[in-house]
């Protein structure tokens, strides 16, 4: 007991000496974070203008987050982490100037672990109810590298919005008639990527805005920016003394609990050099200043490099070991993880049962009857040969697919895929072909006992015709 009150002592004093030290830095109460987020103690304009979107669209949509419950609850958590890493990102950038591109990797690394944290997810949650809802998010969130692109970050968001509106458009079609609260949670989703460019066009239209004084960004000077606690959230009323850093991973954070109370502890008790490395960075730890500390750490990926988890990615390569699979869940026939397999048939099929094909490659499968509709997803040289779909065939992230329709389908779409090759029957020929992100497309017709060839665009040009744009395929003359 005595030992806690002496701890209990030290930590009332060693509040005491914050408060003291940020009331004669900034003034007055409830301006903590005026200091390191802008020039002159105030907060600068673009974070200010980020901090009206958290507290709009994004608190907006984890309120119907919330709502729903369950994964996409979970899920909205990480996106919330992972906006409030970019907030900490921001504040560096409104009072440090540009750092060189190596240090800005190392700098992004926190928004790049929430990332990829948020994509993992979706990863390991497939058999979801919700998994349409996790992969408008999984598939859109590399959004938030927009502040490693230049010059033009604002079309980048919009295409990660692209990339969500692909599955949101899924959700709406499962609940735009049974349950609005889905509705409202795709409009919210889809609002806060809509705002985010336009915020983007106000304050970063070329490129990430960078202080033009102040010290070279490094990550000593990101590290006094977490450790700021309360500047890492949108602006609460005034919040209590400064606690852990809120990008510390939950995971880990369990199992360091005992660590982390001792590293206060020893904080604690240094006594009045506490407050010492709260502003001061001597010469030698800063990194443009001695290149040594350069080479400390790894390179780190920038969230910009891939807007997807790569298939064949060494963090998703242990899901190539899975069993394959082949059976009906419910009202879903799944075909999962097959290998050098042509002699796969999925009979008895009814019309509302849907076929969901994942990770199968170098195989064939003969989908027989009339099913409501077909998905290819990640697959490498697969072949699919089905009777009649009365709602849609999807081919997403795959490569080298050939497709045979021997009766009817009314849409075929083809996402992120290499190579891909229809062939129509004489009744489907009246079939849609929607296509974006594709390469090698063709489109096989039947002629006299025979199929002819017929490539599908992949190059457009775009003309003002004084009113109005106008697209239309570009012809390569070879």
């Amino acid at each position: 007991m005595a030992e806690t009150h002496g701890l209990m002592e030290r930590l009332e004093k060693a509040v005491t000496r914050l408060e003291s030290l940020f009331s004669d830095s900034h003034g007055s109460a409830g301006m903590e974070c005026d200091g390191i987020n802008g020039v002159n103690g105030s907060i600068a304009p673009y974070v200010e203008a980020f901090d009206r979107l958290l507290n709009g669209s994004v608190a907006e949509f984890l309120r119907y987050s919330k709502i729903l419950e369950g994964d996409v609850k979970t899920h909205a958590e990480m996106v919330r982490a992972a906006f409030q890493a970019q907030r900490s990102f921001l504040v560096l950038a409104s009072q440090c100037q540009e750092p060189q591109e190596n240090e800005v990797a190392m700098l992004l690394k926190p928004i790049s672990e929430k990332i990829q944290e948020i994509q993992n997810f979706r990863e390991r949650n497939r058999g979801s109810k919700m998994f349409n809802h996790l992969s408008a998010v999984s598939e859109s969130i590399p959004a938030l590298g927009w502040i490693a692109v230049s010059p033009k970050p604002g079309p980048y968001v919009k295409e990660m919005n692209d990339a969500a509106t692909f599955y949101t458009n899924r959700v709406l079609k499962d609940y735009k008639n049974s349950d609005t609260r889905h509705v409202d949670w795709v409009k919210s989703y889809l609002n806060i990527w809509s705002e985010l460019q336009a915020y983007i066009k106000e304050h970063h239209t070329t490129g990430l805005t960078w202080s033009k004084t102040g010290p070279v960004a490094s990550p000593m000077s990101m590290r006094s920016v977490l450790t700021s606690g309360s500047c890492l959230s949108p602006p609460p009323p005034p919040p209590p003394p400064p606690g852990p850093p809120p990008l510390l991973d939950t995971e880990t954070a369990k199992d360091e609990g005992s660590a982390s109370r001792s590293a206060l502890f020893a904080q604690l008790n240094q006594g009045e050099a506490i407050t010492k490395g709260l502003r001061h960075v001597s010469d030698d730890q800063k990194t443009h200043k001695n290149p040594s500390l350069r080479a400390q750490g790894p390179p780190v990926r920038s969230p910009t490099k891939s807007h997807t988890p790569s298939p064949t990615s060494p963090k998703n390569s242990p899901q190539q070991n899975h069993a394959p699979v082949l059976e009906l869940e419910g009202k879903k026939w799944r075909v999962e993880y097959q290998e050098d397999k042509n002699d796969l048939v999925i009979n008895n099929t009814e019309l509302k049962q849907v076929a969901y094909i994942f990770k199968c490659n170098k195989s064939t499968l003969q989908i027989k009857g009339k099913i409501n509709s077909i998905t290819i997803d990640n697959c490498k040289k697969f072949g699919l040969v089905f009777d009649n779909v009365v709602g849609i065939v999807e081919v997403i992230n795959s490569r080298d697919i050939q497709i045979q329709v021997m009766g009817k389908v009314p849409t075929i779409s083809i996402n992120k895929t290499e190579g891909c090759h229809i062939y129509l029957s004489e009744e489907s020929l009246d079939c849609e072909i929607v296509s974006a992100k594709s390469s090698e497309m063709n489109i096989l017709i039947p002629q006299d006992g025979d199929y002819k060839e017929f490539p599908v665009p992949e190059q457009f040009k775009t003309a003002w015709d004084g009113s109005k744009l106008v697209t239309e395929p570009a012809e390569i003359v070879g």
